[in-house]
């Protein structure tokens, strides 16, 4: 994969479950893997692995441990301005996760590999997040 500068991807939850089911984004995942570009970080982590333990996935939860971890330093004043902005344009079904995920990408001047909506909608309310196709 060609991207135009080298930076890590942080792969959203929703992609990993496409990924998981041999979606349709599984291809670019895979050469995203294969470049060695993709971040994690616990909130990713919390959401994905109390399924693959249930599911007795242990080899995936030990590959997904071996990601880099990007850390999270949340500014919670910034997350607040962020909901307030979107709920002044009028989108109020953005969670804290997702808003804590885009300030974490943002912080780590990573892009955010994602096919869940509310992450479009934060980067054109706050333009302060970068999404891939």
């Amino acid at each position: 994969m060609n991207l135009e500068v080298a930076m890590y991807i942080l792969v959203d939850t929703s992609i990993w479950i496409d990924y998981f089911k041999s979606g349709a984004n599984s291809a670019k995942l895979d050469d995203l893997l294969e470049d060695n570009l993709i971040a994690i970080n616990d909130i990713i982590l919390a959401e994905l692995i109390p399924f693959l333990q249930i599911k007795k996935q242990t080899k995936i939860i030990s590959l997904l441990h071996n990601i880099r971890l990007l850390p999270l330093q949340i500014d919670w004043a910034e997350i607040i301005q962020w909901q307030t902005n979107c709920l002044n344009e009028g989108v109020n079904g953005i969670g804290i996760p997702d808003l804590l995920i885009a300030q974490n990408a943002k912080q780590q001047t990573c892009k955010i590999y994602s096919l869940d909506k509310h992450f479009r909608l934060l980067s054109q309310i706050t333009q302060a997040i970068t999404l891939i196709e």
